[in-house]
């Protein structure tokens, strides 16, 4: 395991305790230009998020419906009723966005797949770059408004739903992540730069409360204008 990944893990709250905690659960807050491009204004904005940690499953309630809430797997995305009842599914969501920029418009379970995604992605780290299969590497490091990072390289393998297989996380000097680079594969690898803040400890784990994700530009640098995505989470909790 690469030592920068030793110094992230031990920031956040350290292996142990993450692999001791089975999910996080928070109020989510959305906002940003994305879901009105993509024909969802206001869409998963002020609803309840529950992440496991140990496999990928997401799910966010309610979901257009009061009753209706999401159930996110690696390899399916599907629309329940409070009882469990499935009022509809897709399985290998994945594959229908095939053609797909930034521009495409999503249908609701392609919304739901591709927030299920990002958000496991976000909250399960950092355990999940310890995940087998899950590839990490230091690389050089790079300053940004003055300031140094060291940048870790995670390559994720193919049986892990993620928005982008390979990306480069920024580390500050206390060891927390500050910045992600990747491409958003399912929107025609649109470069994404996304910025981590608030971070909080909740029963021994280290959360990032705030993420701000704007597009970046051929140097790497973020492009102030417009906010793509915010998410804002409020009321964490770990059991």
């Amino acid at each position: 395991m690469s030592d920068l990944l030793t110094t992230v893990l031990d920031a956040h709250g350290g292996r142990a305790r993450w692999e001791e905690a089975r999910r996080i659960t928070a109020r989510q807050f959305f906002d940003g230009a994305l879901w009105s491009l993509k024909g969802h204004p206001g869409a998963l904005n002020d609803v309840q998020i529950t992440v496991d940690l140990h496999r990928q499953y997401v799910s966010q309630q309610p979901f257009f419906d009061p009753d209706h809430r999401t159930s996110f797997t690696a390899d399916r995305i599907a629309v329940e009723a409070s009882d469990g009842t499935v009022v509809e599914e897709l399985a290998d969501p994945r594959a229908s966005f095939a053609g797909h920029d930034l521009m495409t418009p999503w249908n609701r379970l392609q919304l739901a797949y591709f927030s299920g995604s990002a958000m496991w992605t976000y909250l399960a780290e950092p355990i999940s770059l310890t995940f087998p299969g899950v590839r990490t590497e230091e690389i050089d490091p790079r300053t940004e408004d003055g300031q140094k990072f060291r940048r870790l390289r995670v390559v994720f393998p193919d049986d892990i739903a993620t928005l982008s297989t390979e990306q480069v996380l920024y580390v500050d000097g206390d060891g927390l992540i500050h910045r992600r680079d990747y491409s958003v594969e399912i929107a025609g690898n649109t470069p994404a730069a996304h910025y981590l803040s608030g971070h909080q400890e909740v029963s021994g784990l280290v959360i990032p409360t705030t993420r701000m994700i704007y597009s970046r530009d051929e140097n790497g640098d973020k492009v102030a204008e417009p906010l793509v995505v915010s998410v804002r989470l409020e009321d964490i909790t770990v059991s």
